[in-house]
């Protein structure tokens, strides 16, 4: 398009600096926060105001905050059991069963060991460390079914995890029902609560489970960067043929990288349940927890499979949600503003990711001297 003497274009990008790449999220956070005001003017709100009440209960209430904090982290290990595969070219659409899967691990092992009875005095630094075991596994090995076709027949992932996701929700369910294994003794409908003896510990205020998702944020990151076995993740999302060329075996690579992601996604259900204030039981309501996970593709996305970065994009969505919900009874406005609010972000960071592959420019037009006969006007 041409205005006077300048020509605007859509030019590729080569390269895109971290710095080019905050830039542009910062600016659809700004635009996305714009653009909901919309439903805050046609509640007769003042969008300044519940943005405020929004980032403050957030991000600076001491009751907000914990609570954001516990959200970044399910989000956070979510959004790592995404990039693993994603590096590879494979799209985990699993976390949720996979986050399912963990809560059973995590059950199940506290019934073993008898604390199903009310208030059981169960010895943290056994049981703690078997729980995490457990949920890990559990994640793996639903995860392993999905690797294991992909890699053994070429099954479509997508299909397999989605399909995984229905199969964990439903036997949740039924441990959980009237004569299921977790069935509360009172028979409401609810699991059994977990023993405080086993809570999470806490860290200021904050479980443990902050180190975990952190450091394996950061580890994610090392072995992506500087190992072999990253490298040939990478080499096999790029192009499988020539990576099966190259002598990297291409049974093994999603085979691996969904046990990695999966474990990860089963420590965010041992999180859920057991480091989180509040919850610590397997509720009737517990599809909400499965629905989170879903956050986590978003996340990655963003992020562009990038680990490090996944961190301040994980913290911004949960405390987003928290904030959300609290305006949405604070303001007495309808339901769904939290997941309003988060559907508007991510559809703006999503549609934002075009300025990473390309940039707009103006350019000076050269002027050129009409040609005999030739008309001065140009349209």
């Amino acid at each position: 398009m041409r205005i006077s003497n300048y020509e605007l274009k859509l030019e590729k990008r080569l390269t895109l600096s971290g710095l080019e790449a905050g830039l542009i999220s910062i600016l659809a956070i700004i635009f996305a926060l714009a653009l909901f005001s919309l439903l805050f003017l046609l509640a007769k709100i003042n969008p300044l105001f519940a943005y405020k009440e929004i980032f403050s209960y957030a991000f600076a209430n001491p009751f907000g905050l914990p609570l954001s904090i516990n959200r970044s982290i399910f989000l956070l290990l979510c959004t790592s059991a995404f990039i693993i595969p994603y590096k590879a070219g494979l799209w985990n659409i699993g976390m949720a069963g996979q986050v399912y899967a963990g809560s059973i691990g995590v059950f199940a092992i506290v019934v073993a060991f008898g604390g199903k009875q009310y208030n059981a005095n169960l010895s943290p630094g056994l049981v703690i460390p078997l729980m995490l075991v457990a949920a890990a596994f559990s994640g793996a090995l639903v995860g392993a079914i999905a690797g294991f076709l992909k890699g053994r027949f070429n099954v479509n992932e997508i299909v397999v995890t989605m399909m995984l996701n229905f199969i964990t929700y439903w036997l949740v369910s039924f441990m959980i029902k009237e004569g299921g294994l977790f069935m509360k003794s009172g028979g409401e409908g609810d699991g059994f609560e977990l023993p405080s003896s086993i809570f999470a510990p806490m860290i200021i205020g904050v479980p443990y489970t902050i180190i975990l998702a952190l450091g394996f944020a950061v580890l994610l990151y090392y072995v992506f960067a500087k190992t072999n076995i990253g490298y040939q993740i990478k080499a096999y999302g790029l192009n499988p043929s020539a990576a099966r060329y190259a002598g990297i075996k291409a049974f093994m690579i999603p085979l691996l990288v969904f046990i990695m992601g999966g474990a990860l996604a089963g420590l965010a259900g041992y999180h859920y349940f057991a480091a989180v204030p509040g919850v610590y039981k397997i509720t009737k309501n517990y599809g909400y927890y499965g629905d989170l996970a879903f956050y986590g593709i978003i996340c990655g996305l963003i992020s562009q499979g990038n680990p490090i970065a996944a961190i301040p994009v994980a913290l911004l969505f949960g405390g987003l949600s928290i904030g959300g919900r609290f305006v949405q009874g604070q303001l007495h406005m309808s339901f769904g503003v939290d997941y309003a609010l988060l559907g508007v972000l991510m559809i703006t960071l999503v549609v934002f990711q075009f300025f990473y592959r390309f940039r707009i420019v103006w350019l000076k037009s050269a002027k050129e001297k009409p040609e005999c006969g030739s008309s001065l006007l140009e349209v």
